[in-house]
């Protein structure tokens, strides 16, 4: 575990593509530019690799998470999204906290911090009944063969039941967050005929002119058998022996109303709040809310084109994250880069901090040589799409 010092002397001297370059300060706030992590897309471990909107990639937290804490310490995610920060947290032995407005977050990770045995998911597979489906919601015949969306409403009646009843192990919740994963996109793998990439449901109209567009119709796919060949692949690697045995904690709060309580002191965040008005999580994930039984309208989830809005939120933000956290503790504010980076979102979030506990140590910028983005949207690198990682490093102050 390193001091702040220690950790500032790393990053000067980083020397992957010779030390790193330091910017002009930004109100005395060392600015560090360098690839601190590596831009391939499958270098993290295997259970990360679940498709979800505007996440950033596992080697971001982890380099944090494993420079500035230490085994059986807390790490907290206020915005945890997928859960890249809980599950990467975990993986290094770290205790996992997280929040989100969403209840499909927690659906999404949950199951990954305690994933069952191949074979117990084989099985619980051959148990499920997938002729018993009281729903039948035709108008998603443009995304699934009928035979396959039979399937699927079985699938959402038997998860739905069992939750009602409180039966729902680690098994149960661990094949429906795989069902969630593989509901739409655009390869053989998912339930659904080609569609947009998978971290995004497209409205039933847009998939109707997709599906003329290039002549097709859903054919049918296996839901058992591509949920069983999503589960070998998330848990080709294993996990490590210092993963917590304790169970983490989740959260299920609204930052601008509600307060955050935690069963232990925090001594690391790591997060990547909604950024302003680019995503829609609602739209984008109305077709898993509707597997899932949420209503998407019920979800308050903080969208704004205003900045003094989405500033406000961040200083609440900054605000509850520091009543659970040590002093000395940190917090590593990631807010990407949007308007062709012409809107510097870091500087936003230093004036967001004043008035707070929190001092701003440096401004780290992950430049990548490659995004993921770019390639999906057919975009040219480093001119469009997320480009960079820009996270402010914030030190509790004693």
């Amino acid at each position: 575990m390193l001091d702040i010092s220690d950790f500032k002397n790393e990053i000067i001297h980083w020397n992957r593509f010779g030390t790193s370059t330091v910017c002009s300060n930004y109100e005395d706030i060392p600015i560090f530019t360098n690839e601190f992590w590596t831009s391939k897309q499958r270098a993290a471990h295997s259970l990360h690799e679940i498709s979800y909107r505007a996440c950033f990639k596992p080697q971001l937290p982890h380099f944090f998470i494993s420079r500035l804490t230490k085994i059986n310490d807390s790490v907290f995610d206020p915005f945890m999204g997928r859960g890249t920060t809980l599950l990467e947290a975990a993986l290094l032995g770290r205790h996992a906290v997280g929040n989100d407005v969403n209840p499909l977050s927690r659906m999404l990770v949950e199951a990954r911090l305690s994933p069952p045995k191949l074979i117990e998911i084989k099985n619980r597979l051959s148990q499920i009944d997938l002729t018993k489906r009281p729903e039948y919601k035709c108008d998603l015949e443009v995304f699934f063969h009928p035979n396959t969306l039979a399937e699927i409403c079985a699938l959402k009646t038997y998860f739905i039941e069992k939750s009602k009843n409180d039966h729902l192990d680690n098994i149960d919740l661990w094949i429906r967050m795989v069902a969630l994963n593989r509901l739409t996109g655009h390869s053989k793998g998912f339930f659904s005929v080609y569609t947009l990439p998978p971290n995004q449901a497209t409205s039933i109209e847009r998939q109707k002119q997709i599906n003329a567009k290039r002549n097709q119709i859903p054919d049918y796919r296996d839901t058992k058998l591509l949920i069983l060949k999503k589960s070998q692949s998330l848990l080709k690697q294993t996990l490590p022996n210092d993963m917590p045995n304790t169970r983490p904690q989740f959260l299920n709060c609204d930052l601008n109303t509600d307060r955050l309580e935690v069963k232990k002191s925090v001594q690391l965040s790591v997060t990547s709040p909604p950024f302003l008005n680019i995503v829609n999580y609602k739209t984008d994930n109305w077709l898993r809310c509707w597997f899932a039984g949420i209503d998407p309208e019920t979800i308050q989830i903080t969208q704004t084109t205003k900045l003094d809005r989405w500033k406000e939120l961040m200083h609440r933000t900054l605000v509850s994250v520091a009543r659970i956290t040590v002093p000395g503790g940190y917090f590593a504010f990631e807010v990407g880069e949007i308007q062709k980076g012409v809107l510097r979102l870091e500087e936003t979030v230093v004036n967001a901090a004043e008035n707070t506990r929190w001092n701003p140590e440096l401004i780290l910028i992950n430049q990548q040589n490659f995004t993921k983005t770019s390639n999906t949207w057919g975009v040219t690198n480093n001119h469009e799409g997320t480009n960079s990682n820009r996270i402010v490093l914030f030190k509790m102050k004693e």
